[in-house]
């Protein structure tokens, strides 16, 4: 490669082979199959098959190493050859007491080894100058023309190159051109920057030190220092030794000699020479570099202030005398000029040098001939240094990955192979740039382990392992294969049995080289980047060896083996310009490299990566194995084994040996014998007659190696009596020692006798092989006119597996024909056995007529004798006889089908399939289809589905065509459209939106009865059509029958009318008819249950049959609330049938009234017992009454219900107000008659309903009337009006008795009387502007509204409207409560008990009517006043005033606002539709409504304290959506109006407000 090219051009690729897993089974079976392709370029690559992926068995964390270091630029052959002319040219001048700087030539060191091989080539100094062709030596150094380069490198040349060149041709040339006076033309030189190579060991005096300190460049002289020393300022022109152009001065600094720590510091050395004349003369010494001085001063016997040219007065001694002449001229005279090298002792005149010296030199000093010496002193052996540091796999990954990535500025993987390849070679070549790495090469796998699993003891494998572990591609296991021939060498050989591994980084190389005794080799790379492979085939190995000797012939002269030591390189582009192939390739991680013998290769590691490598050898090795010897035996290089001993092991053992093997074996050893017996031949010639049998394989190797040529020997030796310690090889004999041929003998391993018996052995074994293949030869060819039969076939086969012949192609030939005639005899032992069978033979794929004629030829023609071909032969008559009756009978169709049918049967016993057979079965096939067409339409016959018909349809496209197949198939097709026709017509009448009429459905049934085949479409639409009459039928019967049907009956015939597919009248009316019960049950809920009730509409209107328990009652009250209560239907014992029934309805609702009055009177008592909430709680808790909160009501605050005597929180339930009941105008309100006060209180367990008034219970009833159905609650309701009517009627016997008449006579006189009394307490504003109307007014038909508002108990009365004087009234009133007295009335027991017995059934009834509140008020008079109960009446109001006026704060500001924010504002139009709103929603909304804008208002503080709410019953009766039946505000109650009072209406778990 020229200089200056720099640019690397890779090498053509390498064969690249992907073995199939079948080819892959087999390693070197795949390497021998491939080796013609492969050979050629010495090195190919396998591709294992993707899923053979080996785990790695290395142990990691155990996994240690020492790597080697290596300098890239000391690895390249030519690279290094200018390095060690750069070594020797600066060792020159330092010498000479320069130190050497390399100058720039356009930006580039000056190549001064090419520069000066290139003046040599080009005739030399004189003949360039002389000729001018400088610029020719510019040009072949790639410089650019044109610049006058030429000149100047001329100029370095003289000065640098020049004077070494003559030193090295023996001329004493001493330059006497002046150096330069500054520094001006140094700054063009710089130091070249190449630290030391390493050699395997670096020797004590290595040119190390030298080249460090070319690296540092030394200080300079000071001006102060010239001028203080006269001999400086001489030797800036002259000194000792010469001084070039361009190499400056460098004296040395005292500051440098202190630096030496091995021999005295002392000055330049001064030299002294002593005349007659006594006068003294003191001259310089030439300056040393610092090392040179302190090795000469270390070594010298005198101290370094001894004068070294000595005085020679006072010597006689002539011959000491003539010792001290000059060399160069011979004269001894003017010694004073005369000069004393310190190396060899020489003298020369200081005008004898050329060119003279002016004067003696100081220091020491040597002659030309001691500088040439040292010169020329031969390079020590390179080899590669190993590091200091110990590794394990994850600390050299780190350091190697780091490496990487610092140097290309870029992430490991992301580097291109091509730049890592042109960097490598680049820096390879440079002699400037130094890049040293580290590879963990030839690592022994014994010690440290192989990355592949091996099945040892060590440790357990696991199925996946032991398959890796034992296969053959394991680089454990492929040397000692069974075709191997390393497998019969006993030692363990690290390397080439035992695998090496290496651990790479990037740029670490593999240098040129070959494996041991020229073996195959290869490589496995487990892991990491790819390693760079270059090649070269065997057959241009010597071609490389001499082009590597001739580019580097000054390595190879002090190498002789350089190539054995893998320590040098060199570029492929070099050696592919010298015509040498070379190939390359990329192996990356799970592929191997195959090395082939004698193939040269080298490499190096593209990153951080993981290889195992071994070697092998196979049968077609072993004469290259034989070369190979001969080739170290030139070389004098040591063998790794011996050649003799492993062919002879193995010609030991013939039978052992695979075929290919031992004919290679006896080849090898028939040579091997030949030269055997004409080596010892010579030896008799020579006279050596003594001999002596050697076990050579028991010496070690270093005991029976040849000291000549140090060949291994095995199969004899010379060797001396007298001389011991060595012997040689027979091709050595004149070389062992001078003793007489007599005390010479041969020690030797076989006699020449023994070794054709051996050879014998091996050819037998050999040719063993051709024995055989000649019987199987004939055999198979018959040549002989002999058949052989089968058994003697398969003895020819054993033979081959026994002895182990290879799988050749007259194997393969033999074991076709075995295989071929066993499965003809098979085939035929079936053919006989099937016929033998006859109708119970296992069907089996039969065999043609031409079939059986083709396989009677078949074992006709196999060179086989079989006995079985004659029932062949019988069976082929039977068959053919067959086919001529098979033929008579279909020419004359039509005959029986019984007959075909016999034929048919006859026929497919034979076994062989015959032409006719299928006529014969074609004809039976056509004449079943027909049979089964005409069953299928047979009016007789069962209907056919459709899948029969197309199944018919389908088979009949399959027999053979014929008249009547054809018309079958038309009636067949032609009735399979009208019957999906028909199909598809039901199906749509099945599910389409529009239902039909039945008579509709009925008309398409009554069509598609006429098809002969089944339709599932019109079954399931007469299916449907039968459903519906049987509906029909059961809704006449129910509107037909005795009472009018029942809801529950009708929606279960609407249910099930409304899911058939048939459009039905009947049904419409019945919807109809179920609509408009619903909407009445939904109108007499509304006016019955109140708000978010727990109670159903039935059980409102049914008694409550176990009121008696108290327990129990409450329990059920919160079961109600938790849904787990049965209906009070249940408990009176009605169940669903009997509901139907109005007479049990009636007769049920009977006894349910007289158990709930028992039963309340029995809750009374118990309740009567309890202690009050005053009372002290030394009662049992069992006894203690519970309110609806679930806590025992206690202390103020509580009140008693007036119908079941239990105690209630008064903020838990629904209260009455007092100020309500005292609404009219002050004027007409007796304040006093306290009688009239609205104080009567019913708990939510006695209240279930809303209690309406009778008018409006009529006016359902006259709905009721008009519906024709019949549902459970219109029973009940009717029972209930009963009821009430019955009440109304006793109550108003009982109100206009002659007592009771008088009483209430009585109470109007004190009732007018309170009225006219003045009241100049009251205030003039006591209460706001009353209703229209008074409810206590006698005789005024406008008070019965306002009785009305009773029937839903709720209070229209809003919080936010309450008056501003309330708080007043409440004030008044309990300033009224000292004045208050009673009773006001005596009333006898005799009048008292039906009263209070009346006014029991009133309260239990769930309707409001006003008899009872007048009754109430007789009670009430009868009395004395309930001052508790007024004063916690009030003390509730006041409470519930108080929370209201806050809500009603916070609902304004939020109106405000809402104004502000350009909201609704006060809509007069709202505000007038609020009370419509209040009524229709009841307080209950109204007030969480209310509560929710607090919440907002006031930030969800908390919610407020529950309180009691009490309103003006003023709704009106319609608000339900009912009308008033006629008459019903005027009545019997109309005398008894006066006495109508406000009730107010709790409900329970509602406490904030009435219930509604």
């Amino acid at each position: 490669m020229e200089p200056g090219s720099d640019d690397f051009l890779p090498p053509p690729e390498c064969p690249v082979f992907e073995p199939s897993w079948a080819e892959f089974r087999d390693p070197l079976g795949y390497i021998a199959k491939i080796r013609p392709i492969a050979e050629k370029s010495g090195i190919c690559k396998i591709r294992p098959p993707a899923d053979w992926q080996p785990p790695f068995a290395v142990e990691v964390d155990n996994f240690r190493f020492t790597p080697r270091i290596q300098r890239l630029n000391e690895l390249e052959a030519q690279t290094r050859v200018k390095l060690n002319y750069l070594d020797q040219i600066a060792k020159f001048w330092e010498i000479q007491g320069s130190s050497l700087k390399i100058p720039n030539v356009e930006r580039r060191i000056l190549d001064l080894y090419s520069l000066s091989k290139i003046v040599v080539e080009e005739g030399g100094y004189e003949a360039i100058c002389k000729d001018r062709r400088w610029a020719r030596v510019a040009q072949r150094l790639n410089y650019p023309p044109g610049k006058n380069i030429g000149s100047l490198l001329r100029s370095h040349y003289e000065r640098i190159v020049y004077p070494y060149e003559m030193y090295q041709s023996g001329a004493n040339l001493v330059c006497n051109t002046r150096p330069f006076d500054n520094e001006e033309k140094d700054k063009e030189y710089k130091p070249h920057s190449i630290p030391l190579r390493q050699s395997v060991q670096p020797s004590k005096f290595n040119s190390y030190g030298r080249r460090a300190k070319r690296l540092q460049p030394d200080p300079e002289p000071t001006e102060e220092d010239i001028e203080k020393n006269p001999e400086l300022k001489k030797l800036q022109i002259y000194g000792a030794g010469p001084k070039m152009m361009g190499l400056g001065l460098m004296a040395k600094d005292k500051t440098l000699r202190k630096k030496d720590k091995e021999g005295p510091e002392c000055p330049p050395t001064v030299v002294v020479k002593e005349e007659s004349g006594g006068d003294m003369k003191v001259e310089p010494a030439s300056p040393k570099t610092y090392l040179e001085s302190k090795e000469e001063l270390s070594h010298s016997p005198e101290p370094c202030t001894k004068m070294t040219m000595r005085l020679r007065r006072n010597h006689s001694n002539a011959q000491f005398i003539e010792s001290y002449v000059c060399r160069m001229c011979s004269r001894g005279d003017e010694d004073d000029k005369l000069l004393l090298c310190d190396g060899c002792d020489d003298n020369y005149h200081i005008f004898c040098l050329l060119p003279p010296l002016p004067e003696i030199p100081k220091g020491v000093w040597r002659c030309p001939k001691c500088v040439m010496a040292e010169c020329k002193r031969p390079p020590e052996a390179f080899g590669f240094e190993q590091a200091t540091r110990e590794y394990t796999l994850q600390s050299f990954g780190e350091m190697a990955d780091s490496f990487k990535a610092d140097y290309f500025n870029m992430p490991v993987h992301m580097v291109p192979t091509e730049l890592v390849e042109k960097e490598f070679w680049r820096l390879v070549n440079s002699i400037e740039e130094d890049v040293t790495v580290e590879y963990g090469a030839d690592i022994h796998s014994k010690e440290f382990g192989s990355g592949f699993p091996v099945s040892d003891s060590k440790r357990h494998l696991t199925p996946e392992e032991e398959e890796y572990a034992t296969s053959g591609w394991n680089l454990n296991v492929m040397p000692v294969l069974e075709q191997s021939v390393l497998c019969h060498i006993n030692a363990d050989i690290s390397g080439m049995k035992v695998p090496w591994l290496y651990v790479g980084m990037v740029f670490s190389a593999f240098c040129w080289h070959i494996e041991d005794h020229w073996s195959y080799s290869i490589n496995y790379l487990h892991w990491g980047e790819p390693k760079t492979w270059y090649g070269v085939p065997s057959l241009a190995a010597e071609h490389l060896e001499e082009v590597m000797k001739k580019l580097t012939p000054e390595l190879f002269d002090s190498q002789p083996d350089l190539l054995h030591q893998l320590v040098t390189l060199m570029n492929p582009n070099t050696l592919m310009s010298h015509g040498v192939p070379v190939v390359r390739t990329n192996q990356c991680a799970g592929e191997f490299v195959i090395t082939f013998p004698r193939a040269y290769h080298s490499g190096f590691n593209q990153g951080y990566n993981f290889a195992e490598a071994v070697n092998f050898c196979t049968a077609d090795w072993l004469p290259a194995g034989r070369q190979c010897i001969e080739h170290y035996r030139r070389l004098r290089r040591y063998c790794v084994f011996s050649h003799e001993e492993l062919i002879c092991k193995m010609a030991a053992c013939p039978e052992k040996l695979d075929l290919n093997l031992a004919a290679a074996v006896h080849k090898e050893m028939f040579i091997m014998v030949q030269e055997e017996r004409r080596l010892r031949k010579a030896l008799l010639e020579k006279g050596i007659t003594e001999a002596e049998r050697e076990a050579f394989e028991l010496l070690p190797d270093d005991e029976r190696q040849c000291i000549k040529c140090k060949t291994t020997c095995f199969l004899s030796a010379l060797a001396c009596y007298d001389c011991p310690d060595g012997l040689v090889c027979l091709s050595h004999i004149n070389d062992l020692c001078k003793c007489s041929s007599s005390r010479q003998y041969l020690r030797y391993r076989y006699t020449l006798d023994e070794l054709p018996a051996m050879l014998h052995k091996l050819k037998v074994r050999a040719e063993s092989f051709d024995t055989w293949a000649n019987k199987v030869r004939v055999a198979l060819e018959v040549e002989d006119g002999r058949k052989r039969s089968l058994e003697e076939l398969r003895a020819l086969e054993s033979e081959a597996r026994e002895r182990r012949f290879p799988n050749s192609e007259l194997l393969q030939r033999l074991k076709n024909c075995l295989s071929e005639a066993e499965a003809c005899v098979s085939r035929a032992l079936g053919l006989v056995s099937g016929q033998e069978a006859g109708p119970h033979r296992v069907a089996d794929v039969q065999m043609t007529l031409a079939e059986l004629r083709a396989f009677l030829d078949q074992m006709s023609n196999l060179p086989c004798a079989m006995h079985q071909i004659g029932d062949v032969k019988g069976v082929l008559e039977q068959v053919e006889a067959y086919q001529a009756e098979a033929r008579e009978a279909l020419a004359s169709l039509p005959s029986s089908p019984g007959l075909l049918q016999s034929l048919l049967e006859r026929g497919r016993q034979l076994g062989v399939e015959v032409p006719e057979a299928q006529q014969l079965q074609r004809q039976v096939e056509q004449a079943r289809w027909l049979d089964e067409v005409k069953r299928t339409l047979a009016p007789s016959a069962r209907r056919g589905t459709l899948a029969v018909m197309r199944g018919l349809l389908v088979a009949g496209a399959s027999v053979a065509p014929s008249p009547a197949v054809d018309k079958a198939r038309a009636e067949l097709q032609e009735l399979l459209t009208i019957a999906e026709r028909w199909e598809e017509k039901a199906h749509l009448c099945l599910e389409a939106r529009q239902k039909h009429p039945p008579a509709t459905l009925e008309a398409i049934i009554h069509e598609a009865e006429n098809i002969p085949v089944h339709l599932p479409n019109i079954q399931a639409l007469k299916e449907a059509l039968a459903k519906a009459r049987a509906w029909i039928a059961d809704v006449d019967e129910i509107q037909n029958g005795d009472h009018y049907p029942c809801l529950d009956d009708l929606e279960g015939l609407v249910a099930v009318g409304r899911d058939l597919p048939v459009g039905l009248e009947e049904l419409r009316q019945l919807e109809l008819q179920v609509l408009t019960a619903h909407s009445w049950r939904e109108k007499a809920s509304k006016t019955f249950l109140k708000k978010n009730s727990c109670y159903t509409l039935l059980e409102v209107l049914c008694p409550c049959a176990d009121a008696g328990s108290d327990s129990t009652k409450r329990s059920r009250w919160m079961e109600k609330e938790l849904g787990l209560y049965k209906s009070d239907t249940e408990l009176l014992g009605l169940s669903a049938q009997d509901l139907r029934d109005p007479g049990s309805v009636i007769v049920a609702f009977k006894e349910g009234e007289q158990k709930e009055k028992e039963g309340i009177l029995q809750l009374r008592r118990t309740n009567s017992a309890k202690p009050g909430p005053l009372a002290s709680s030394t009662a049992a808790a069992s006894a203690n009454s519970i309110c609806v909160c679930g806590q025992v009501p206690a202390g103020a605050g509580a009140l008693r219900c007036d119908l079941c005597q239990d105690w209630f929180h008064g903020r838990c339930v629904s209260v009455p107000r007092l100020l309500n009941s005292l609404r009219p105008s002050p004027p007409s309100s007796p304040l006093l008659a306290w009688w009239e006060w609205d104080t009567k209180f019913l708990c939510p367990l006695c209240m279930r309903s809303r209690r309406p008034r009778l008018e409006t219970i009529l006016a359902l009833l006259v709905a009721l009337q008009r519906l024709p159905v019949r549902l459970p609650e219109g029973e009940a309701l009717q029972c209930l009006t009963e009821r009430a009517i019955s009440w109304q009627g006793r109550a108003r016997q009982a109100l206009a008795s002659e007592d009771v008449s008088a009483l209430l006579g009585r109470l109007t006189e004190l009732r007018q009387r309170l009225q006219a009394e003045p009241r100049p307490q009251e205030p003039p504003t006591l209460l706001p502007s009353a209703p229209a109307s008074d409810p206590l007014r006698e005789g005024s038909g406008k008070d019965m509204p306002k009785a009305q508002g009773l029937e839903n108990g709720d209070s229209v009365t809003s919080p936010e409207k309450v008056a501003p004087g309330e708080g007043s009234d409440l004030e008044l009133l309990s300033s009224l409560l000292p004045q208050l007295t009673g009773p006001v009335l005596e009333l006898p027991e005799a009048t008292r008990a039906p009263l209070e017995e009346l006014m029991l059934e009133g309260d239990l009834l769930e309707v409001t009517l006003d008899e009872n509140h007048s009754i109430w008020q007789l009670l009430q008079a009868g009395q004395p006043p309930d001052l508790e109960r007024i004063r916690t009446l009030l003390e509730l109001e006041k409470a519930e005033r108080h929370g209201s006026r806050g809500r009603g704060r916070a609902l304004e500001r939020r109106r405000r606002r809402k104004v502000d924010r350009g909201g609704e504002g006060d809509d007069p139009a709202r505000e007038e539709l609020e009370p419509k709103r209040v009524r229709s929603s009841g307080p209950e909304a109204e007030e969480a409504q209310e509560e929710e804008e607090l919440e907002e208002e006031t930030g969800a503080e908390g919610p407020p304290q529950p309180l009691p709410t009490t309103g003006s019953p003023s709704t009106q009766e319609n608000q339900n959506g009912l009308e008033s039946a006629p008459g019903a505000s005027s009545g019997p109650s109309a005398p008894f109006s006066t006495l109508t009072p406000r009730l107010p209406v709790p409900c329970p778990q509602q406490p904030p407000q009435q219930q509604s």
